[in-house]
């Protein structure tokens, strides 16, 4: 099914048909060739019988001239035809032929360019010549074998051409004398061209194998002909094998690169420049491998797999990634392999290496997003089973195994990723998940040191807040000496745990003894706080306790102010306590160093003044004249010295009203305590009725009203409460049992009326009757008891009521 195509590949005016050239190879698919092609070319004088020639020994169809219209030019510039069944692919060109008139005798510009190109690009070239010519010494051969020879010297390294020469027209002259006589005048020739200095002495040899053939007439014995070129056609089958009719094939190029070889040695020849063969070799090897390699990554990029490859990767990690673009690209360098391997070998190799780093240029950023991707799996995988792990196992042994694990994980997924072609190193997005880890850990790390630090802190805090509040509210020497105790005891036990709690974070020494030290502070920050909070009490703490003892006995009972207390020393009592109970809060103790607080408060607001001074307020020193105390750091004080004599002086003036009223309490007691007679008037009585009582001895009957009087008294004493009216003056008295006075006598001797018509009673009944009596005699008692002072309390300090107000 092999068919012949044809083309015109130089027109006359020499201008390369480059269109044409590509769509013949497309027909005849000569990228597939490889190096297994050959090329033909035929010259000769015109109207030798070329075209017709080729015709019948290739199958061609290239025009003929048609002898009835006499002899004319038939083929203009250069046309090229594929041989029919010959192998292997044999292009074949047919040249316009030499010393045509059309052309006219000095124009062979043509005829040299055309030479050129056929000497460059093929690997036979047929010399058409007449049998007549053998021999002559103006023969029609000699100009065009001189036009080959010069042109040939203008090819630097040229290849080892076939020079087939052709006669037509064969004579009855065996071809065996014919052939020594062609091969003489053709070394003439030679030795008559112009050659290079370096191939003076260079053989035909070197430059060419020549073969002659004859043919016998076409005209005239056509059969004879015909049977002599299907010979010759033979002789074409398999001519690039070993032994076989083409020359040397060194500088050919690859079927592929054929159309581009051969624009680039046309267009050199045009330019009327010498051809430099193995240097357009490598130029044709550099264009077409370039060309081949733009092809393949345009199809690579075009690739369906490698587009769905590339668009996962923007979302995820794709596992088998690195296999599977190991072989797109391992199916890409093939296929440019399979049509580059023809061409220069030093060129193929340097594009494929190109070719490779655009390929992998074009993977990378794939590589790289499917590496970000595996790194945040991995990142997100370690934090999961990171917190799952620290349920059952120390912080830094979890850390330690789980960071571990997934970079070991990270590692397997490197490797699942990598490409063959390429030794990508992974490390730094590696080091970047490391980072990360290492972040997170440690994220993980301050927060459970934070939450175990709080825990902690807030168990020092419940254990010293209350304590030392309770210590402080009942200040006494010994309050801050219990308040270091304490805080050394419950520090201690609170450090111990926390060590203890560490001990799973494997921290660095300073790291632990910094949060332990932070804890320690945390709980002398809680005590000093409570201090501060205190001492801005201190006034309201002060005044409770100069009400406590000086309204309350040594049982605690309110006192009842009758006269006999020394109010007095009852104050300085209770004064002295409050000035403790500020000494105690001026300043901060818990260390074991001495101050003299005390006793300069002492000095200044307690203890009387020096000997020979009156008055203190005209002293030549006060000790609270400053705003520091002595041996006490000021980040330590509480209440400065000035401070203290201001809270001294309020507090003084907020317990007099106390001190006064106690005092006014004592006096109306005394007053309300001698309303009996004086003793010498009870004495001079108990003279002068010595007579009245010897009687009532004497007369029972006396006696026994006396005793009935005593007994209506007592009564009356009773229910009318005559002591506690008293109490309150003697005219006030008076005038309140006058208004009682009937209304009791009358309830009494109702009273008595109902006894005396009532049965005598069970004595139960009797005690249940007597029982509210008693009741409210001693409800009367507490009242009285009560009224004896004016002091009452009240949860925010003392409060006092006036005797006027009653």
């Amino acid at each position: 099914m092999d068919a012949c195509y044809s083309t015109q590949l130089i027109d006359g005016d020499g201008v390369f048909n480059v269109s044409g050239l590509e769509n013949f190879m497309k027909e005849v698919k000569m990228a597939e060739c490889g190096l297994s092609y050959a090329v033909v070319s035929i010259m000769g004088p015109q109207s030798s019988g070329k075209s017709t020639l080729l015709n019948h020994l290739f199958r061609t169809n290239f025009r003929e001239m048609d002898a009835f219209k006499g002899r004319s030019q038939t083929t203009k510039g250069i046309w090229l035809a594929k041989a029919h069944n010959i192998e292997p692919c044999t292009l074949v060109m047919d040249l316009e032929g030499t010393d045509g008139r059309e052309r006219g005798e000095d124009d062979t510009a043509f005829e040299k360019q055309s030479a050129l190109f056929a000497l460059a690009v093929s690997d036979i070239v047929l010399i058409n010549m007449w049998c007549h010519d053998i021999g002559r010494e103006q023969a029609a051969n000699k100009p065009l074998l001189k036009t080959v020879f010069q042109v040939m010297m203008r090819l630097f390294s040229p290849r080892k051409t076939t020079l087939l020469f052709v006669i037509r027209d064969k004579s009855k002259t065996p071809l065996e004398n014919l052939e020594p006589i062609l091969r003489e005048d053709i070394q003439k020739i030679w030795d008559g061209v112009p050659k290079p200095h370096a191939h003076k002495e260079t053989p035909l040899s070197e430059f060419f194998n020549v073969e002659v053939v004859a043919l016998s007439s076409y005209e005239e014995k056509e059969e004879l002909f015909k049977e002599q070129v299907v010979s010759l056609r033979d002789r074409f089958q398999h001519s690039i094998a070993p032994g076989g009719l083409a020359g040397d094939r060194r500088g050919v190029v690859p079927a592929s690169g054929f159309s581009f070889s051969s624009q680039q040695f046309w267009k050199v020849i045009k330019e009327n420049k010498d051809l430099d063969l193995p240097a357009h070799k490598v130029m044709v090897a550099t264009v077409r491998c370039e060309e081949i390699g733009n092809e393949k990554i345009a199809s690579f990029t075009d690739d369906e797999e490698w587009q769905q490859f590339e668009e996962a990767v923007q979302n995820d990690y794709v596992p088998g990634f690195g296999k599977k673009i190991s072989s797109l690209l391992d199916r890409c360098l093939s296929e440019y392999d399979m049509e580059a391997i023809y061409f220069d070998e030093g060129v193929r190799t340097s594009k494929r290496h190109q070719l490779e780093s655009k390929l992998l240029q074009l993977v990378n950023p794939a590589y790289q997003n499917l590496l970000d991707h595996l790194r945040a799996r991995t990142l997100e995988a370690f934090k999961e089973s990171f917190d799952k792990s620290l349920e059952t196992e120390g912080f830094a042994v979890a850390a330690r195994d789980c960071t571990k694990v997934f970079l070991g994980k990270f590692d397997k997924g490197s490797e699942d990723a990598a490409i063959q072609q390429v030794k990508w190193d992974p490390s730094k997005i590696k080091d970047k998940l490391k980072r990360d880890i290492e972040a997170h850990v440690a994220s993980v790390r301050a927060k459970k040191l934070s939450e175990l630090c709080a825990k902690y802190e807030g168990q020092l805090t419940k254990a010293l807040a209350e304590p030392v509040e309770a210590l402080l509210d009942s200040a006494s020497e010994e309050t801050w000496p219990a308040i270091r105790k304490l805080l050394q005891r419950e520090t201690k036990s609170a450090v111990s745990g926390f060590e203890s709690a560490m001990a799973s974070f494997e921290l660095d020494e300073a790291t632990q003894n910094e949060l332990l030290s932070k804890l320690e502070n945390h709980g002398r920050t809680v005590v000093e706080s409570k201090a501060k909070e205190e001492a801005a009490r201190v006034l309201i703490r002060m005044k409770d306790r100069f009400s406590t003892l000086f309204s309350r006995d040594a049982d605690s009972m309110p006192r009842v102010w009758t006269g006999k207390e020394d109010i007095k020393a009852i104050t300085k009592t209770a004064r002295s306590a409050s000035m403790k109970l500020l000494s105690t809060m001026a300043a901060i103790r818990l260390e074991e160093d001495s101050d003299n607080i005390e006793n300069t408060l002492s000095l200044a607001l307690v203890d009387t003044a020096r000997p020979g001074t009156t008055d203190r307020s005209i002293q030549s020193f006060d000790p609270l004249a400053s705003s520091s105390w002595e041996r006490v750091p000021e980040e330590k004080t509480l209440i400065t010295p000035v401070q203290c004599k201001s809270l001294w002086r309020q507090f003084k003036a907020e317990t007099e009203y106390t001190v006064t009223q106690a005092i006014a309490a004592q006096e109306a007691n005394k007053r309300n305590n001698n309303w009996l007679p004086p003793p010498w008037a009870l004495a001079a009585m108990a003279i002068l009725g010595f007579n009245e009582f010897m009687t009532l001895l004497k007369n029972p009957l006396y006696l026994g009203v006396i005793f009935v009087v005593f007994l209506v008294g007592k009564a009356m004493w009773v229910q009318l409460d005559i002591a506690k009216e008293f109490q309150n003056g003697f005219l006030p008295a008076l005038l309140s049992l006058s208004t009682k006075f009937v209304p009791t006598i009358m309830n009494i001797l109702k009273r008595l009326a109902d006894e005396g018509q009532r049965p005598a009673a069970p004595e139960r009944q009797r005690e249940m009757e007597l029982q509210p009596k008693s009741t409210r005699n001693g409800s009367h008692s507490n009242v009285t008891s009560a009224g004896s002072s004016s002091i009452t309390s009240s949860e925010s300090g003392p409060e006092y009521s006036s005797p006027i107000a009653h």
